[in-house]
């Protein structure tokens, strides 16, 4: 239910008019009289969320707030680099300090990464490149006879990583060069052969046709989003009761599961410390972020992004575009949560190793099976986030017109502790992004963002009492709009 008691705007009434402009994400801009305190204190975040990042990241919890609000700047910032750079060819934070780096492979756009608030690395290929490069490679050594067990495009070093049991190293390296592939661009790594994650009880877990068991993703409108190799199209489940409406494995590694009637759905995730995890979001978060991981054999553990479109091969086919880990995964955790702060990233497909010596685990996006099956991530409140049909019906409203590229953002207002939903609606054809933005220290720092290639939007964020506006940017595209906002 929405609150009709709200705090009153700091600059303007509900019928505020939006200020166009061109902003720049490093701009610093302040309301009169707005606090300087962090984005979102110790209180934003599970206990079991910082408690993990301390353990298996050793970040106390005040760094480990730090960390997770620089990495949510910095997945915004990414997203604009891969969006407007030609030359884009990766993206990454620094492992601890709070940097963030963004590859190019024309000197020309170094200035406009940096325009961004990233440090600009300047390389030879670009991620299209390099990706291009990787098909030729997958082709010959499947030509060759060599089973790669995984391949993904690392920006950190501009290559292409492929990796390989022991004994085939020497395989791949020919292939490679048979495929016509620049020596200077791949690294061939021997590695334990990854398996799928299954079969295991634990505690958060579903059952697959009354005998395999997996752990749920993430709940979307009616039901929830799980691993692929979980069970085929059709399969039942209980713990919830529910049926596979679509499944693809391998290839793809993701399921919908609708859930029976009487199952209470909600927004977060176990964090195996007696408490939940809110969902706010599914942001994806860069290469080199810290992340965490819920499944119901070993319960909550964190590691870093290493990659995106890693490419597996398991023993039941290859899955491609995946999310590669350094999180500790068992059999069992198939399917289950990862998390970037509160920001869903992906459901556990499998990896190697385990969670007393470590290893490396792949996620299928979570993004690309909202977007297969047309579904709605469930926050924290417990709804979903459909893009609008219209903006109607909100405590605050503002019409306005951007240009080609062009921004604008509606007055700062003060907000207590509790939901923001923000409503864009705006012209057939163009791409508008929307952010919800919290003033910290002087500038305005994004905490949640819907960036779509529509031209609506809407952003749900529960967070704590502050100064916030929203801002409207126009990817391409230009028209009239309209911007509909509750304040907690």
């Amino acid at each position: 239910m929405r609150r009709t008691q709200y705090r009153v705007l700091a600059v303007a009434t509900a019928s505020l008019t939006l200020i166009a402009g061109s902003l720049s994400l490093t701009t610093a801009s302040a309301a009169p009289g707005a606090p300087d305190d962090d984005v979102a204190g110790a209180e934003q975040y599970a206990p079991g969320l910082l408690r993990a990042m301390e353990r298996d990241l050793g970040m106390p919890a005040d760094r480990a707030v730090e960390r997770l609000e620089f990495q949510a700047r910095a997945a915004e910032r990414s997203a604009r680099a891969a969006k407007t750079l030609d030359s884009y060819a990766g993206s990454w934070v620094h492992p601890t300090a709070d940097v963030l780096y963004v590859a190019v492979a024309d000197r020309a756009e170094r200035r406009a990464a940096e325009r961004l608030g990233a440090r600009a690395v300047l390389v030879e290929r670009t991620t299209a490149e390099l990706e291009e490069l990787r098909g030729a490679l997958e082709g010959a050594l499947e030509g060759a006879g060599v089973d790669a067990t995984a391949s993904y495009v690392d920006p950190t070093t501009n290559h292409l990583v492929v990796g390989v049991v022991e004994g085939d190293d020497a395989e791949a390296a020919q292939a490679a060069a048979d495929a016509g592939v620049p020596a200077d661009a791949v690294t061939v790594v021997v590695e334990e052969a990854p398996r799928t994650l299954i079969d295991v009880v634990g505690g958060n877990a579903y059952y697959i046709n009354g005998s395999s068991r997996c752990s749920v993703g993430f709940t979307v409108g009616d039901g929830f989003v799980t691993a692929g190799h979980c069970g085929p199209t059709g399969a039942t489940t209980t713990n919830p009761t529910g049926t596979f409406v679509g499944s693809s494995f391998p290839g793809d590694d993701y399921a919908y599961v609708r859930t029976a009637a009487g199952n209470n759905l909600v927004g977060a995730v176990n964090d195996y410390s007696g408490s939940t995890v809110g969902v706010a979001g599914s942001s994806p978060a860069a290469v080199g972020a810290a992340v965490c991981r819920s499944g119901s054999t070993t319960g909550w553990h964190c590691g870093t992004i290493q990659a995106y479109g890693a490419t597996v091969t398991y023993a039941q086919g290859t899955v491609t575009g995946l999310i590669r880990t350094t999180v500790c995964a068992e059999p069992g955790d198939s399917g289950g949560s990862l998390l970037a702060g509160n920001q869903a990233q992906g459901v556990t497909s499998g990896g190697s190793g385990d969670c007393r010596r470590g290893g490396t685990t792949y996620f299928q996006p979570v993004n690309e099976i909202l977007n297969r099956y047309g579904l709605a991530l469930r926050t924290s409140s417990g709804g979903g986030t459909p893009a609008p049909a219209s903006c109607s019906g909100h405590e605050n409203t503002a019409s306005s017109s951007l240009s080609n590229r062009g921004s604008a953002a509606t007055g700062s207002f003060s907000a207590a502790s509790g939901k923001h939903v923000g409503c864009l609606d705006g012209p057939s054809g163009a791409d508008f992004d929307l952010y919800l933005q919290r003033l910290s220290g002087g500038s305005w720092q994004t905490v949640a963002q819907g960036i779509t290639a529509s031209a609506d939007e809407r952003v749900e964020y529960t967070g704590s009492a502050g100064t916030y506006r929203w801002l409207v940017r126009s990817y391409s595209g230009s028209g009239a709009f309209t911007l509909g906002w509750d304040v907690p």
